[in-house]
Order: structure tokens, then C-alpha cells, then sequence
């Protein structure tokens, strides 16, 4: 091809026009992303003049096993590559570029050790660069605590140069960017500003933003908040954008991070909130989980089938324009190429768990800087076939098999936390690299521990959590902020609608396992406080859910309006989501009557807390338009629930577990649906422990009895249960692994005569068991 350059034009303006009109051609795709700065100030490069090209890592074409981690750019500046190989060193990362001249150029990349800020022995994160097959003296990675330009030397390059990233280790390597400069005595910026002019200048990226204007509703951040938000908002005719800034929906509880959804739906005065969130919510049987339980696809079907929404993933929010109360613009930028986004709406949620818009809006707001929630990073391993080989991680912490709990169901479950004492915003990174150094140093103990080895010996890892699982950082102020003791002394507030829960959950650092390290412990112990209504849940008022001073802002997930206390029952993930939904509803009565969110509550309450009743498949077009059932809707028979089971209700005589007369280690549990009453209790197998339903016969018979449990490939094959009756005392063996087969969950042990007086006792015990024992319910039907 033959390109004539205009000299006098400006350059930025002729890439957008250039690769404008060339779109379908790749190389001039990847001038306007990676490819110049074509002058030192902005002017097409001769061979007299100097040349610098900034090649985002990011941009690259194929990234081969690196990923993506979008997770710290307020932090560093910019999204970035991440090895993350689990001791294996992964894929190749490759891009071509052109430059604007074949020379001798300084090459520099943008990186760090990942481990020097503990001055931990060894290097990780080491991997090679190479242009055109001629790989790089310099092992990048390889120095410096924090991010900078690591030096690459001088080396002449045609025109043309493929770039390729060369992971050595599998722990976390990491690419910011490569830069080329042939002018002499260069040295390149390090700012740490998220989309830097000058990186936007050097990467050929235009600094005019796409516009995308005129939604009722923008939501930034796709976790369980912002999905209710933007599908609630979306039914009640409103007009919404969805900004993600990853590739996937959920947040924690995506097949990133792992964390089950908790939190009942479908409680209380507005039992159907929760809806909207049953259509999409993972039924994860553990935490961390398998991939395929946190079902992304299915999340994002449930936006993509929604007409009203606009959805943007790979999209980080990093700037608002806002002007006295209010936010007129929140500015994105694609993650993968750089290209800058603006999106103008009516109202906005912050549903980024930090609070970032909200802060850059001035919203009045509190952090938790010491003492608070931290970061879970889990992982799962498993037995291979074959013996398995894992390496020497000298840079992890130094663990004995004494200073962490072994993971016996061949999870890192949630309490693989840390960052208590840390900055939760501006410490992320740290918080997260010191988890793997924790979960690598804690797997090399179980593999080259003298002890454990031999056991050990055909485990591997199977996935550690790159993204972190946050708690608690920022909290923004609305008009209540809730407090420990509204929930505890069930404070009844005229706008509760979405009710929590949750116990008030709060997590303090598990003195067990903080001898070797005090300072920054990794395993956390969950403290659950009374007080909180599980069956019907508390209500919470909407008046937590929008800012004080930000009059068209809302919140939804962990950073609404609620003390350090509080947190602990409202941020789990259905809880989240129900204040999403909330929140919907009330933004398209924003938009039906042009007012605040907080003009709402003082004049639109009642039509507010209407529209918290209808069937969550309602919709309409707009938000002055009639209510009506898509054709294509998702039913409720459709959606797997959980309906609280009243053991008074049951037919014929029903004793609860927590009725019953426990003997040993109990435990009670709900994250196994189908319960009856509040809970379920389980017990560990051969732990001596016992439970007894002691019935009080008042007409003689013949009956049915009935015992209830939940399976889980954990709980006992042959869980021994007796039934004493008069005619004598009858052993039956149940496998609890597999589902029980009368709805909702009961097992017939069969029928027998009971007379008062008599004995009438169904008891469970964990002699012998291999695997948990499961209590639930005993019922007692008449047979005819």
C-alpha cells in the first residue's frame, strides 16, 4: 500500500480517520490501539526524527494463557497481563505491531516483582520478551517492589516486530506495557493514572470520548447489585447501560471468585423481591465451587434477553463529570483496546462494592481503614491419577501443615482471608498477592512436607482465584444509615422492603493460625451475632440504598448506607441483589416523575412499595405504560426456590431439628435447600454424636415416619437411624448422598403402631458413619 501522510494535519485526528476507513485491514486495526506516537509532538516520524510506540499488554492480539486482571487500575493505572499458570509456566502472549520506522530502539517494559514488597527470597513472576524470535537479555519481573519501567536494552528493529511474552514460572507474572523509543536520553513517564493522556497519546488512541447518551439508568459495576438494578430498572420501562469492567457477570459470586450466593429471597411484607434474582442465582453446593456451578452464561442471558438494557463488558468505569449535587457523565474505557467511553443518564448506581463513583462524586462517605473485612482468594485442588510434581516456592510464606486448615474437602474455602489492617482500596494488590503467597506456601507444604508428601503425592491444584473476594471498603452515606442496633431491636423504618437475612457476620483474623504471622494473618474466623430474623428477614429501608448529598445517585451491594456492624448481614449475595431490585424500581419512577431518589421516598413511597409486590416477571414498555408478562418470561416453576417449610404446618405430627435433643458436635446449617423450618443440623461421622425426636402419641395407630435430610456427597452412605416403638427397636441404614425421594426432602423408614404412653422416639447417631449425618425433621403420618 502506499500511504501519504498530510504533515500539517493532527495526527491523532488522522489515525481516527485513517483506520476509520481501513477497518477490516488488522495491521492499520492495531495502528489506532498499539501502534504510534508518531512524533515526539504528535508529527509523522522521518528518518531524522525521533520515534516512540507504547504497546499496551492488554491490546495484545493473542494472549495465549495470560489473563487479563482489570482489578488494581486505580492502583497502578492501567489493566494489565497476568501469568496465572499454578506453578506452570503458561502460553505465550503474541501481537505484532508496525512501527513508524525500522531503527535502533530502547526497549522498556512495565512491571514489577510481585514479592519484593516482603523482600521474600526468589522471583516468581520471571518471564522473557521477544521481537521477531530474538528474545531480550534482561528476565523481566525481576526487580522492584513496586510498578515501573524495567529496562530491556537497545536493539534494532524493523518496521514490523512481533512481540511475544515468555511466562518461566506460572506464578504470576505480570505485563503492564512495552515501550520503543529511538530518542535519545528517553525515559518514559510513570504515572500511575488510569488512561494517561500521554499513554493514550503514545497508544494512538483517541482522547475524544464515544458518547452514549440519554439511559434513565447507569449502572456501573455487574455484580448480584448491579444485575437487580439494571434487569429491575429494565422491567419498569426504563432505558439502562450495564457497565462491567470484566468479561464476566456476578462479581463474587461469578466463576472468578466463587463465593455462593447467601441471603434468602422471598421473605416477608414484599416476599416477591428476589424473583428477578432466582432467575439468575448460582445453587452452588460449596464454596469455592466448580466452574460450572456459578453459571456466567446464564447471567448474562438474563441481561441480553432484556431490550431495555445496553450491556458493556470489559469496561472500566474511572471518571465522573459531575456539577454542584449531581453526576452528569461517568467516563469508561475498553478494557482490551483502550477506546474511551462517556454515558450520560438521568440517575446512576454505584454498584461497584468500593464506592469508586461515588467517591469521585464527593458523596458524603466512611472507610473502614483498620479492623475490617478482608479479601478471600480461594482455591481447589484435587487427586490426579498419577503422582504429581509441584515446585519450590522459597517466596511463599513458610507453612507447616500446623498453620492452616487442611482442606479437606479439596477446597481453600472462604476464611482464606486477609488485608484486616490494610488500606482496602489502595492495598488490593498487596492484599492479593500475599493470599497466593499464603495458598502456594500452604499446597508446597502439603506436597514436600516429610509428613504429608507421601499423601500428597498425586494432589494438584486445580484453581486459585486471581480476583479477589472483597468485604468491606467503602460505605456511602444515604439518609439512614443503618446500624447494628436498628437490626437487632428490629426497628421498623416506613420504606423496609428488602429483608436481610443473614446473621450480622463478622470476620476477625483466627488466633489459631496467626502465631507465625501476626501481623498479616490469612485465615479468618466468621463471629455471627443474634438478632436478625432468618425465616422472614428484617426489613431494610430504602433510604439506605441512595446518596445524602449526590441527589441522583444510588447504591446497590455491600457499599449502601450501613455501619461497619451492619455490613456483616446486608452483604451477601442475594441480599445485594434484592437492593438492586429495589433500586429499579425506583429509578423508573425517577424517571416517571423527573425527580431524586430521595423526592421518592418523601413523595412517591407508597407507588414505590406497589411496585415492590408485583411478580418480578412483570414489565412494561416505558414507565408510564401498562404492566404485562412477556411470552417468553422465565416462570417460577422454572426457577429453583427454596420456600420456607413450616414444620407446624406439616400434616400429621412433625418434630424440627432444632426441637430435638442434640448429643455431640452439632452444627447447623443452611446452604442445603429444602429444609424444613430455620435450619438443618449435621454432624461429623464417628464423632459420638446423637439426636433423639421424642414423640408424644395421643391417638393410638399405625403411622408413617418419615426422617428429612439434604444430600451432599459429603454426608454419610450408611447413616444408622433407629426407631423405637412398642413392638420393639428397628435399625435402618440411609444414604444420605443420594437425594431423598419424597418432596421436599424426606425418606420413609416406614410404619409402624405407636400408642400412648409407649415409646415413639426416632433417634440418628454417627457411630460408623462415613460422612456427615444429616437431622432435619422427623414427621409421624397416620395411615388410613
Amino acid at each position: 500500500m502506499n500511504w501519504q501522510f498530510d504533515r500539517s494535519a493532527n495526527p491523532q485526528n488522522f489515525l481516527a480517520h485513517f483506520v476509520s476507513k481501513n477497518a477490516t485491514y488488522e495491521p492499520i486495526c492495531q495502528m489506532k490501539r498499539i501502534l504510534t506516537f508518531l512524533f515526539a509532538f504528535g508529527l509523522l516520524a522521518t528518518a531524522t526524527q525521533a520515534a516512540t510506540v507504547l504497546v499496551e499488554a492488554e491490546s495484545f492480539k493473542a494472549r495465549g494463557g495470560w489473563k487479563l486482571d482489570t482489578q488494581f487500575i486505580e492502583i497502578m493505572g492501567s489493566p494489565y497481563l497476568i501469568a496465572h499458570g499454578l506453578g506452570k509456566p503458561v502460553e505465550d502472549a503474541s501481537t505484532t505491531v508496525l512501527l513508524p520506522k525500522a531503527g535502533k530502539y530502547q526497549v522498556w517494559v512495565r512491571t514489577k516483582d510481585w514479592v519484593a514488597p516482603w523482600k521474600a527470597p526468589g522471583t516468581p513472576g520471571e518471564f522473557k520478551v521477544s521481537l521477531n524470535g530474538k528474545t531480550l537479555e534482561p528476565t523481566f519481573g525481576t526487580v522492584g517492589a513496586n510498578w515501573h519501567w524495567q529496562a530491556g536494552g537497545s536493539v534494532s528493529l524493523p518496521a514490523s516486530v512481533k512481540i511475544s511474552l515468555k511466562d518461566l514460572k506460572g506464578f504470576g507474572a505480570r505485563c503492564d506495557a512495552i515501550m520503543f523509543s529511538d530518542e535519545a536520553g528517553f525515559v518514559p513517564p510513570n504515572s500511575s493514572e488510569p488512561m494517561a493522556e500521554w499513554r493514550m497519546r503514545l497508544a494512538g488512541l483517541p482522547t475524544d470520548p464515544v458518547r452514549h447518551e440519554g439511559f434513565d439508568l447507569v449502572v456501573v459495576g455487574g455484580g448480584y447489585g448491579g444485575l437487580g438494578s439494571a434487569i429491575s430498572a429494565a422491567r419498569m420501562g426504563c432505558k439502562v447501560a450495564l457497565i462491567q469492567n470484566r468479561p464476566v457477570l456476578g462479581g463474587n459470586g461469578s466463576s472468578e471468585i466463587r463465593v455462593w450466593a447467601k441471603g434468602n429471597t422471598r421473605r416477608g411484607e414484599f416476599f416477591r423481591l428476589g424473583e428477578i434474582i432466582e432467575e439468575f442465582a448460582d445453587h452452588a453446593k460449596a464454596s469455592p465451587g466448580t466452574y460450572e456451578e456459578y453459571g456466567d452464561a446464564r447471567k448474562e442471558a438474563a441481561v441480553r434477553r432484556e431490550k431495555n438494557i445496553s450491556l458493556f463488558l470489559n469496561h472500566h468505569a474511572f471518571r465522573v463529570e459531575s456539577s454542584e449535587n449531581e453526576i452528569n457523565a461517568v467516563w469508561a474505557f475498553d478494557t482490551r483496546s483502550g477506546q474511551l467511553k462517556r454515558f450520560t443518564g438521568r440517575n446512576f448506581v454505584d454498584s461497584t462494592g468500593h464506592g469508586y463513583i461515588g467517591l469521585w462524586a464527593k458523596a458524603d462517605h466512611t472507610i473502614q481503614r483498620k479492623g475490617h473485612l478482608g479479601m478471600s482468594n480461594m482455591w481447589a485442588w484435587e487427586n490426579a491419577p498419577e503422582a504429581q510434581e509441584f515446585p519450590t516456592v522459597p517466596w511463599a510464606l513458610e507453612l507447616g501443615m500446623e498453620d492452616f486448615p487442611y482442606p479437606r474437602r479439596f477446597h481453600g474455602e472462604w476464611f482464606w482471608e486477609s488485608g484486616y489492617n490494610l488500606d482496602p482500596l489502595n492495598d488490593l494488590e498487596l492484599i492479593r498477592d500475599w493470599n497466593h503467597r499464603a495458598v502456594f506456601g500452604a499446597f508446597a507444604a502439603m506436597k514436600h512436607n516429610p509428613e504429608s508428601a507421601p499423601e500428597h503425592r498425586n494432589a494438584r491444584l486445580t484453581w486459585v482465584a486471581y480476583i479477589g473476594g472483597n468485604r468491606e471498603s467503602t460505605q456511602l452515606m444515604g439518609d439512614v444509615v443503618l446500624t447494628q442496633e436498628d437490626i437487632v431491636s428490629k426497628r421498623k423504618f416506613p420504606d423496609g422492603t428488602v429483608p436481610t437475612t443473614w446473621s450480622i457476620d463478622l470476620h476477625y483474623p483466627k488466633e489459631q493460625y496467626m502465631k507465625k504471622y501476626p501481623d498479616n494473618p490469612f485465615i479468618a474466623k466468621a463471629v455471627h451475632g443474634a438478632g436478625v430474623d432468618r425465616r422472614h428477614g428484617y426489613p431494610l429501608p430504602y433510604r439506605s440504598f441512595y446518596s445524602r448529598n449526590i441527589e441522583n445517585l444510588f447504591m446497590a451491594g455491600r457499599n449502601i448506607s450501613v455501619t461497619h456492624e451492619a455490613l456483616g448481614t446486608i452483604r451477601v449475595m442475594r441480599t445485594g441483589g434484592m437492593i438492586g431490585e429495589v433500586v429499579g424500581k425506583a429509578a423508573s419512577l425517577c424517571t416517571k416523575y423527573d425527580c431524586t431518589p430521595a423526592a421518592v421516598y418523601h413523595s412517591h413511597l407508597d407507588e414505590l412499595l406497589t411496585l415492590c409486590r408485583l411478580p418480578g416477571v412483570q414489565r412494561r414498555d416505558n414507565v408510564n405504560a401498562e404492566f404485562y408478562v412477556a411470552k417468553d418470561a422465565i416462570t417460577l416453576a422454572e426457577v429453583e426456590l427454596y420456600r420456607y417449610q413450616d414444620p407446624a404446618k406439616l400434616k400429621g405430627l412433625a418434630i424440627d431439628d432444632l426441637k430435638a435433643k442434640h448429643i455431640g458436635p452439632w452444627r447447623q446449617g443452611r446452604g442445603l435447600k429444602g429444609y424444613v423450618g430455620d435450619n438443618y443440623s449435621y454432624a461429623p461421622g464417628g464423632s459420638g454424636a446423637s439426636a433423639r425426636y421424642e414423640f408424644k402419641i395421643i391417638k393410638p395407630g399405625k403411622y408413617q415416619v418419615r426422617f428429612a435430610y439434604q444430600h451432599h456427597p459429603n454426608r454419610a452412605p450408611n447413616a444408622k437411624i433407629f426407631v423405637h416403638h412398642p413392638g420393639g427397636n428397628k435399625e435402618l441404614i440411609v444414604d444420605m448422598t443420594k437425594p431423598a425421594p419424597i418432596k421436599p426432602s424426606f425418606y420413609s423408614l416406614g410404619e409402624f403402631s405407636f400408642a400412648p404412653g409407649k415409646p415413639a422416639t426416632v433417634e440418628i447417631v454417627a457411630e460408623g458413619a462415613k460422612g456427615n449425618i444429616h437431622s432435619d425433621c422427623v414427621q409421624l403420618l397416620p395411615v388410613n
